[in-house]
């Protein structure tokens, strides 16, 4: 039967509870949000004459996690309006509507009777073939679904989303015995498709995958540091993205997380494992301290770091675990460390650190290994196969690369032989990959990725929907590149720009590309996808140069920069093959204005959009203000003349504010993104998803869009900007030379000193973009703020 889930329940309202409702709701379905009766009315709630029967008191759990929804930070909700698609109920008067869901999600308490004794009520509720699932980290699958129906069982699975649901990735799905093999597969590609997850198939054990590792590595960091006496500031500056894992490192990674879930999570494996492996597993007493303190880390203010002010500003101070104590925060430096940081690769740093014999060296050596091992060692306990295993860790934890990955990047046979000399007991499987004459657990054949599996390799296999550049690259897929960009065959006739500048930031040599890329495309081409996978698609232009050019007073060869960068986005607005651009991550500036004309954006769900130039001084100058008018001009009812004004009035407030969106959807609300431009949840897709939208424009006859000139507010509509700029400024939301750009930036957007209502051409309009763009250029306070952006990496308010 073919499955579908229209409509959801989620039981249990706490913040993984109501984070996975948000969740669901961005994504589209509805979603049913249930917890239990509160056990008796609070004072205040008698005083305002509230009974027991009242839905403000039966619904108080669940209303209060929706109202927490719109606060929380970094926000669970994509746009505010989702919250319209979750509604609320409680455990006891709304059991009823389960029959109307397809997927039920527990979240309660992670008690096991507590579990099992809801999952009897539910399964006298649901609908035959609807999907259940647990949402536990730890606790048995197959022990919560004892004693329930044959139906519960065959369509009951673990589905452990990581926290925040909306951010983290990973959402491993742990099935049973019982759970029929085609509701693991749906739910594998529901994960990916709709939900946008990077799904990994675990085993029904303690804390099954990422948990299970990660908890490891963090208790064996932990037990290292206490042993060899290093601080928490040093370890925290050598795990973090020196190795390949996220800045938070290990004890900010549990100050966010916080102790009290990690010692829960630690306990629980304690608990089910015995000898060595329990060792580990054991709670050190100041951590067990610090939790009766209530030093639980960022909730409350305080773990292994403290921040407080002093005279001097802020100051990050971390704790010493043998005094419980603060002290100023410490950092580890020693001639490998310096040098690890000027290599290019997390692979080279890797191994030049842990084969060191230096402080450094000897401490990710003495955390790494036992990771290495303890990651063979469960490897097939836990997971089918080693790659569950690296995308797990990668996918949950932010880790650059997996164990396995690690340890091919540090040479299995070396590392083996080094880990025999230190007494260590190889895991039988790895000793048969080396005596295979095997030396590492992944191979590549023309860029594609095979995996060792009991004596052979196997092909890594991936959603079909997954695009790899480097891969592409590999296989001798470049057309054409220069030192800014990569011109590469997609396939199916589709080309693909992809950016490599620093940060990806647009300088010449992205700007000469992109003509030679419409010139390629029109002869030999079906369309053009710009996208790349760098952490952002385009952080905006090359700042660095046009603050020297401005600085050395070459304003001839700015202007002519300028005007090459409004000449290419030309190109790509009246291209006679569609162009589509595909952006995700920080998407600022330059990299708005290269998007803004193209025939179509196919946009990661977490895009963050905006036209920043204000903060350095500047407005956009590559098309982007006439761009953003234009597409709110668009969103007016057809044949209708409008509300002009209204239209000005939205595109002068998003530039000269420089709003930022925060999702994609939000994206849409500001302008950016018009009906036709679609979003894609799974940001691994999105290469995928922008190609498809080029194939159908062609298959479509794709013709360019007519140059039409452009109904302008004129002289009327500059005074109404300028006025609004001013009245800020009287009251001193804004600067004097705030003041200054705005009115730059009105008089673009206004058309300049023409009546209101006259139509004007867009070059026209390109022209006065680039002269106010210039002529702040030319502003020392607009160079100050540049400067500013570019040493510090944040705006400059002067």
């Amino acid at each position: 039967m073919s499955r579908e889930i229209r409509k959801a329940a989620v039981l249990g309202s706490g913040v993984m509870g109501s984070g996975i409702a948000a969740h669901l709701a961005n994504v589209g379905i509805p979603t049913l949000l249930l917890d239990i009766v509160p056990p008796s009315l609070s004072e205040e709630e008698k005083a305002k004459g509230i009974t027991e029967d009242h839905p403000a008191f039966r619904n108080k759990f669940t209303l209060s996690a929706t109202q927490k929804l719109l606060k929380q930070k970094p926000a669970p909700l994509a746009v505010k309006e989702n919250l319209e698609l979750i509604s609320i109920g409680n455990l006891t008067d709304d059991l009823e509507k389960l029959k109307e869901v397809d997927w039920i999600i527990e979240v309660v308490v992670e008690r096991l009777d507590v579990k099992q004794k809801l999952f009897e009520k539910v399964d006298q509720y649901r609908k035959p073939g609807s999907i259940i699932t647990s949402n536990t980290s730890g606790i048995s699958i197959r022990a919560m679904a004892e004693g329930r129906s044959e139906d519960f069982k065959a369509n009951f699975l673990g589905t452990h989303f990581f926290n925040p649901p909306r951010y983290l990735k990973l959402l491993e799905i742990i099935p049973t015995e019982d759970t029929k093999p085609e509701v693991v597969q749906f739910m594998r590609n529901f994960g990916e498709n709709v939900l946008g997850k990077g799904v990994v198939e675990a085993k029904d054990t303690p804390n099954f995958i990422a948990n299970r590792i990660g908890t490891y590595g963090l208790m064996v960091t932990m037990q290292e540091m206490l042993k060899q006496g290093y601080s928490v500031g040093e370890v925290d500056s050598v795990t973090g993205p020196l190795i390949g894992r996220p800045k938070s490192a290990t004890f900010r990674t549990l100050d966010v997380v916080g102790l009290d879930t990690f010692l829960h999570v630690a306990r629980n494996v304690y608990e089910q494992v015995d000898g060595k492996e329990k060792e580990v597993f054991e709670i050190p007493d100041f951590l067990n301290e610090m939790v009766d303190k209530g030093w639980t880390g960022s909730k409350t203010g305080q773990g292994f770091y403290l921040k407080q002010r002093s005279k001097t500003g802020s100051e990050i101070l971390e704790l010493d675990p043998s005094t419980l104590e603060y002290k100023p925060r410490s950092k580890m430096k020693t001639a490998t460390l310096e040098a690890a940081k000027q290599m290019k690769t997390t692979n080279q740093k890797v191994k030049a650190l842990l084969y060191s014999d230096d402080r450094a060296g000897k401490l990710l050596w003495d955390i790494v290994k036992p990771v290495l091992l303890y990651s063979a060692e469960k490897c097939y306990e836990i997971a089918d196969d080693l790659v569950a295993i690296d995308q797990a860790m990668k996918w949950g934890f932010g880790w650059e690369h997996g164990p396995f990955e690690i340890w091919d990047a540090i040479g299995v046979p070396e590392s083996i032989e080094r880990m025999k000399a230190e007494g260590e007991t190889i895991p039988v499987w790895v000793e048969e990959l080396l005596q295979s004459e095997k030396t590492s657990f992944y191979t590549k054949t023309e860029g594609d990725r095979s995996y060792y599996h009991h004596g052979r390799y196997l092909p890594v296999e991936e959603n079909k929907k997954v695009v790899h550049l480097s891969r592409l690259k590999e296989k001798g897929n470049v057309i054409t590149k220069n030192g800014g960009a990569t011109l590469i065959d997609l396939g199916d006739d589709i080309a693909g720009l992809e950016f490599n500048s620093p940060n990806n930031a647009i300088g010449p040599e992205i700007i000469m590309m992109l003509h030679q890329a419409i010139d390629e495309v029109e002869k030999n081409y079906k369309g053009l996808v710009i996208g790349n996978q760098g952490k952002n698609f385009c952080v905006g232009a090359n700042l660095m140069l046009i603050l020297m050019e401005a600085q050395d007073d070459n304003f001839f060869e700015l202007d002519m920069m300028v005007r090459q960068f409004q000449q290419a986005m030309a190109r790509v607005r009246y291209s006679a093959k569609p162009v589509v651009a595909a952006n995700f991550g920080m998407t600022l500036g330059g990299g708005v204005e290269v998007s803004l004309p193209a025939a179509r954006l196919q946009m990661s769900s977490e895009t963050y959009m905006g036209l920043v130039e204000t903060g350095v001084g500047l407005i956009p100058g590559g098309g982007g203000n006439k761009e953003l008018y234009l597409r709110l001009l668009e969103q007016l009812p057809e044949g209708s003349k409008g509300d002009l004004q209204k239209v000005a009035n939205q595109a002068f407030e998003t530039i000269a504010m420089a709003k930022v969106s925060t999702s994609a959807q939000e994206a849409r609300k500001l302008g950016f993104l018009r009906k036709e431009d679609s979003i894609s949840v799974n940001g691994d897709h999105l290469l995928h998803d922008a190609k498809t939208q080029v194939l159908a424009l062609a298959e479509l006859g794709y013709t360019p869009p007519v140059r039409k000139k452009i109904p302008v507010v004129g002289e009327a509509g500059y005074a109404t900007l300028a006025l609004g700029a001013q009245t800020m400024h009287f009251s001193q939301y804004i600067s004097e030379h705030d003041l200054k750009i705005a009115k730059k930036l009105a008089f673009v957007l206004a058309g300049g000193r023409v009546p209101e209502g006259t139509l004007v051409d867009e070059q026209y309009l390109l022209d006065l973009e680039r002269e106010a763009f210039l002529s702040l250029a030319g502003e020392p306070k607009s160079q100050a703020r540049m400067q500013h952006m570019l040493v510090k990496g944040k705006p400059l308010r002067n």
